[in-house]
């Protein structure tokens, strides 16, 4: 079995949804490996990762709503905020949804169905440089 590991930036234009199936997906190439599980590890507090569909952006307004529903800026009930109100609400968001996210290697690319895309969730207002750790194992 090969192993394999990959850091990925992502810089986001604050909150909101981007799809980083692509940058994934070419360290799968790079990797050679061709049947296995792709680890996608995101190493922060503030964001997330999620699989969702692709196709529709419908889909992915209607589930930054909801979350801004779920977790709104500015409660005052909220004990943290070191670095603004969405500070806690990011980290509520993030609790929800995922820090990382397998995906099977299938012929040497991601076993992705055919409406789902990989997503990193900025959960804050601001704009931030992510890290995404890929961690590939197979053969």
């Amino acid at each position: 079995m090969e192993h394999s590991q990959q850091l990925i930036e992502v810089s986001t234009p604050g909150r909101g949804l981007i799809d980083v199936t692509e940058q994934v997906a070419a360290a799968v190439v790079t990797s050679g490996i061709t049947t296995g599980l792709a680890v996608v590890f995101c190493r922060h507090t503030s964001c997330s990762l999620l699989i969702q569909e692709n196709a529709d952006p419908s889909a992915a307004s209607d589930l930054l709503q909801w979350l801004e529903r779920l977790a709104p800026d500015g409660d005052p009930r909220y004990r943290h905020s070191a670095e603004g109100p969405d500070d806690m609400p990011a980290h509520l968001r993030a609790a929800v949804t995922s820090t990382s996210e397998t995906i099977p290697i299938v012929a040497g690319a991601l076993g992705l169905g055919t409406w789902q895309g990989l997503y990193l969730a900025e959960h804050r207002l601001a704009p931030h440089r992510r890290q995404l750790l890929v961690h590939l194992s197979g053969s």
